[in-house]
């Protein structure tokens, strides 16, 4: 019992620290370590990615409980193609299955679900299932929760000057009005602000080809958990490491003061 209630302040102190008038507007989260967790367990590689799902219901619900509105999570990218055949199989029916068993917990958090990638690259089944949780929740207003599927941050910048050069072309627009507001709006992400927060778990400290474009002036933090181990007390930590940085966005210290 005693334990249990210093866990349960544990949590309380950790959360108590973070300053709500502080809080990113958009958080980013690489997913990283199912398979390696699954490794050191002895079990296989899909028992990871299905204990990772409890740490995307646990990770949604506290950024929606603190008032996060945006948070962006890389389910699946483009590399991620050429996985085992079996291995990509699985995860795709598992994204299906997610998918049902938690459009419940979207709608009791007032959660809309949208997705960025190369949708049409995936299997029918998850396709039709990610469309129909996107159109039931289309109009709900607390929290705006992304997931990255098929995506690769270079094939989207690629997919951009693709567009921007039919325009040029096309002398729809003149290629002295390119921007970076032009560009933000023919991105996936169009309807979503830049990151300020990116996460990625399991210790690895690169950013794999995700959201190369909106991460320019991001906040980095690196933790060594495990993706499925990823618990609402590790979210808490790194808001309160990102609130402890000053961020310059180019400027001196004494510029923002």
């Amino acid at each position: 019992m005693e334990e249990c209630l210093a866990i349960a302040d544990f949590d309380m102190s950790l959360k108590d620290q973070i300053q709500k008038d502080r809080l990113p507007n958009h958080i980013a989260i690489i997913m990283d370590g199912n398979g390696r967790w699954a490794k050191q367990k002895g079990l296989v590689r899909v028992i990871g990615h299905e204990n990772g799902t409890k740490a995307v219901r646990e990770t949604v619900e506290a950024s929606a409980e603190l008032g996060i509105k945006n948070l962006t999570l890389y389910a699946f990218s483009t590399e991620n193609w050429n996985r085992p055949k079996i291995e990509v199989q699985t995860l795709m029916r598992l994204l299906v299955k997610s998918l049902k068993k938690e459009i419940k917990t979207l709608q009791d958090n007032n959660i809309k679900l949208s997705a960025i990638g190369c949708l049409d690259d995936l299997p029918k089944k998850a396709s039709q299932e990610l469309s129909d949780v996107m159109e039931k929740t289309k109009n709900n207003k607390n929290m705006t929760l992304t997931l990255a599927l098929s995506y690769g941050s270079r094939e989207e910048i690629v997919n951009v000057i693709k567009e921007l050069s039919v325009k040029v072309k096309n002398n729809i627009i003149s290629p002295e009005s390119i921007d970076e507001s032009i560009i933000n709006k023919h991105l996936y992400t169009q309807n979503l602000p830049d990151v300020d927060l990116l996460i990625r778990t399991s210790g690895e400290q690169r950013i794999s080809n995700f959201l190369l474009w909106q991460i320019a002036y991001a906040e980095l933090y690196f933790t060594d958990i495990l993706w499925p181990d990823f618990k609402k007390e590790n979210l808490y930590e790194a808001l309160i490491n990102y609130q402890n940085r000053e961020r310059r966005f180019g400027k001196t210290s004494e510029q923002l003061t």
